[in-house]
């Protein structure tokens, strides 16, 4: 998504620009181009020879600096660059951005970048919530081609815990991948459950299956860099999806069938999209005991089961005009076939069929290998790929329907 995209980075003088060398890192690890520009108090937190090192380019920190590549470098840059990250982004170098003030190497970079700009203001919360400063903020948000990121909240370098932290390199890259991304899903509201559904026996055992949610996970995080709105619906996992700071993913943790059933149903009246990705239990306990079952008192039991809730046929059954319906099917065999015949009696409009017999595919990996079918009886079938992979050939089916 990122390789062979050209990133500028400008790094102004606060604390927080000890972290920017991770963030390169990220960006050269995606394949990306990076170039780096500062303002003069930057280079008290990192130093010139790091931030070279990773970028594998000179750093651009003089307007007049004679080692320049051209004589006008604050042109080239923005000429070169496909987006602009400001990171940090100071209350001094957020107010010369608000008042066209271009002084330094930074500033007049970014005063001549008509191409996207992401800013992650740090500061000290004090700092942060001066009327000036959150002045400054909206004006520059307001640009056409700013997105101005929100502050975390912890512990500063002054010794407080507050807001005005920048957010982690991590969140910055996410958020510049999204706005790389294109977004065919602005919009929609989509609705994913993943993961697996834990059915108690007492209050130490339950029933449940291998899935680790990782399939739905990456669904939600794809379906957010393509501008959706979505609500996931997770299962008792380890995982939880990255959060993408521009399109923030809304997690409903359940634990039973009938906690996600309930949740789904909630979610389904609003949802443009739905991808019923989970694991769901097919059964239950009929009773779970309050206490512990001992051996010592018990001996062998027999646990009688009963059905849970079918969700797909229940959100099939209320699904109106206009709304998209997508449901999973892990076979043993007949994959092919028993997928199709699920996607008929459930009322989908599409179905994304995997077999536990293709290696590397099914729970636990983290490749899939899918075949998708249409409720217009079309077919197709692809090759074992990453799940960030899979969920984007999923998501572009969608946008097909």
């Amino acid at each position: 998504m990122l390789k062979g995209k050209n990133i500028l980075i400008g790094i102004s003088g606060g604390i927080a620009a000890y972290k920017i060398p991770e963030l390169i890192r990220l960006f050269k690890k995606a394949g990306a181009e990076v170039k780096v520009t500062t303002t003069g108090h930057a280079l008290e937190f990192v130093t010139p020879l790091v931030l070279e090192t990773l970028s594998q380019n000179k750093v651009y920190t003089d307007v007049f600096a004679t080692g320049n590549d051209h004589t006008t470098e604050h042109i080239s840059l923005p000429d070169w660059a496909d987006l602009m990250i400001v990171a940090p982004a100071t209350a001094n170098v957020i107010g010369k951005m608000a008042a066209g003030i271009a002084d330094d190497a930074l500033s007049t970079t970014f005063i001549a970048m008509r191409k996207p700009v992401l800013i992650a203001p740090a500061m000290n919360d004090k700092m942060l919530d001066h009327p000036a400063v959150a002045r400054n903020i909206r004006i520059v948000g307001e640009y056409n081609n700013c997105t101005v990121l929100p502050t975390a909240e912890g512990f500063l370098a002054c010794g407080t815990t507050g807001k005005g932290r920048m957010l982690e390199p991590e969140a910055i890259f996410h958020a510049a991948e999204d706005l790389l991304t294109e977004k065919p899903l602005a919009g929609k509201r989509m609705l994913i459950t993943a993961g697996p559904t834990q059915e108690k026996i007492d209050p130490v055992r339950f029933i449940s299956n291998y899935s680790t949610g990782k399939m739905g996970i990456a669904l939600a995080e794809e379906a957010a860099k393509e501008g959706a709105d979505v609500t996931l619906v997770l299962g008792p996992v380890a995982l939880q999806p990255k959060q993408n700071p521009l399109h923030p993913i809304r997690v409903v943790s359940v634990e039973s069938a009938i906690e996600m059933r309930d949740a789904a149903e909630e979610a389904f009246a609003e949802a443009d999209i739905t991808i019923l990705c989970a694991a769901v239990a097919d059964y239950r306990p009929a009773t779970a005991a309050e206490h512990k079952i001992k051996r010592e008192k018990t001996g062998d039991i027999t646990i009688e089961l009963t059905q849970n809730p079918d969700i797909a046929a229940t959100l099939g059954s209320k699904k109106k005009d206009g709304q998209k319906l997508i449901g999973f099917a892990l076979e043993t065999d007949d994959a092919q076939a028993n997928g199709a015949a699920k996607l008929e009696r459930k009322n989908l409009d599409m179905i994304v069929v995997n077999s536990l017999q293709d290696k590397g595919a099914g729970f636990g990996y983290d490749t899939n290998k899918i075949d998708i079918i249409t409720r217009k009886g079309e077919r197709e079938s692809f090759p074992l790929k990453s799940k960030q992979e899979v969920a984007t050939d999923i998501l572009n089916a969608i946008c097909k329907l």
